[in-house]
C-alpha cells in the first residue's frame, strides 16, 4: 500500500500544494497536486518540484514516478500574481525547474483530466507518457495575459506537433482536446475519464517488466539526439548499444529468452 514519502532534506519537510506517496512493492512513486479545485501551482510549489524529482530520481526504491492530481482538473496553470512579486532571477529559473521530469533518469508517466493549462501543460509536457483523460483539455493561455509560455511549452510542443500546429495553439491561446492531442502525439494514450487510474497502473507495471538500466539508457539517448543529426544519432544509438552489451541485465534477457521464461533484470 502507497505510504506518505519521508524527505531528509529540510526544503521539502512542508510541501507547498502537492504530497508524495511511495509504494515499495510496486516500486512506484507518486507526486499528486492537492490544491483543488483547479490546482494552481504557485512559484515555492516549482522549486520543490524540481527537488523531489531529483530526490526520487536516487532512491532505489523508486522505478517509475506518476505525477497526478486530486480533482477534476490536473491544474489550470501558474499563481499569476506570484509573477509580480518574483525577481527576475527567480523566473529566469523556472523552466529549469519544470523540466526536472524531462531531466529523470526514471520513466515519468502523467495522469491528465480535465484542465492541464499554462504551467500545467508545460509540466505534462516534460514527462515521458502523458495519458490523458476523455475530459482533458490542454492549453498555453499566456497569451491573454500579454505574455508568452515561459517554461519550455512551445518549445516542446513545436518539437511534437511543428510550427503551424504551435502557432496556432499558441498565439490564438487555443485549447486543444485530448482526441486531438492522441491524434497529433501530444498524448501517448486516451482513455474514458473512469479509466485513468487503471490505465496509469497498468503503464507502471509495464515499465517495471523492463531492465532498469536499459530505460534509462533509452530516456537519455532520446533525450539527447532530439535536436541532432541522423548520422549523430544513430552512432550515439550504437555506443549505448555496445554499453548495454556488456550489462548483466542483457545477458539475463537472452538466457530467459531462452529458456522461455520471464526475465529478472536488477538493472545492471
Amino acid at each position: 500500500m502507497p505510504s506518505p514519502y519521508t524527505f531528509s532534506d529540510p526544503r521539502l519537510s512542508k510541501l507547498d500544494g502537492f504530497q508524495v506517496e511511495i509504494d515499495e512493492a510496486r516500486e512506484r512513486a507518486d507526486i499528486i497536486l492537492v490544491r483543488p479545485p483547479y490546482n494552481v501551482v504557485a512559484m515555492p510549489e516549482r522549486d520543490q518540484l524540481r527537488l523531489t524529482f531529483e530526490t526520487l530520481d536516487e532512491d532505489a526504491r523508486v522505478r517509475v514516478i506518476v505525477l497526478r492530481a486530486q480533482g477534476e482538473h490536473f491544474s489550470s496553470g501558474g499563481n499569476i500574481g506570484g509573477f509580480l512579486e518574483a525577481s527576475p532571477e527567480h523566473v529566469s529559473k523556472l523552466a529549469w525547474n519544470i523540466a526536472s521530469p524531462a531531466r529523470c533518469a526514471k520513466p515519468v508517466i502523467v495522469a491528465n483530466r480535465g484542465y492541464c493549462f499554462g504551467v500545467g501543460f508545460e509540466l505534462s509536457l516534460a514527462c515521458d507518457f502523458r495519458i490523458a483523460s476523455g475530459t482533458t483539455l490542454y492549453a498555453l493561455p499566456e497569451q491573454k495575459l500579454g505574455q508568452i509560455p515561459g517554461s519550455g511549452g512551445s518549445a516542446r510542443l513545436q518539437k511534437m506537433v511543428g510550427i503551424t500546429r504551435t502557432k496556432d495553439i499558441v498565439m490564438r491561446s487555443k485549447r486543444i482536446s485530448a482526441k486531438q492531442a492522441l491524434e497529433w502525439g501530444i498524448a501517448t494514450e486516451c482513455v474514458p475519464d473512469a479509466e485513468l487510474e487503471k490505465a496509469t497502473d497498468m503503464l507502471v507495471d509495464e515499465l517495471r517488466t523492463f531492465s532498469p538500466l536499459a530505460q534509462r539508457t533509452a530516456k537519455k539517448l532520446l533525450n539527447d539526439t532530439e535536436d541532432s543529426t541522423l548520422a549523430i544519432a544513430i552512432e550515439l544509438e550504437g555506443h549505448c548499444y555496445s554499453r548495454l552489451r556488456q550489462s548483466d541485465d542483457f545477458k539475463e534477457g537472452v538466457e530467459a529468452f531462452n529458456a522461455k521464461r520471464p526475465p529478472k533484470f536488477v538493472g545492471r
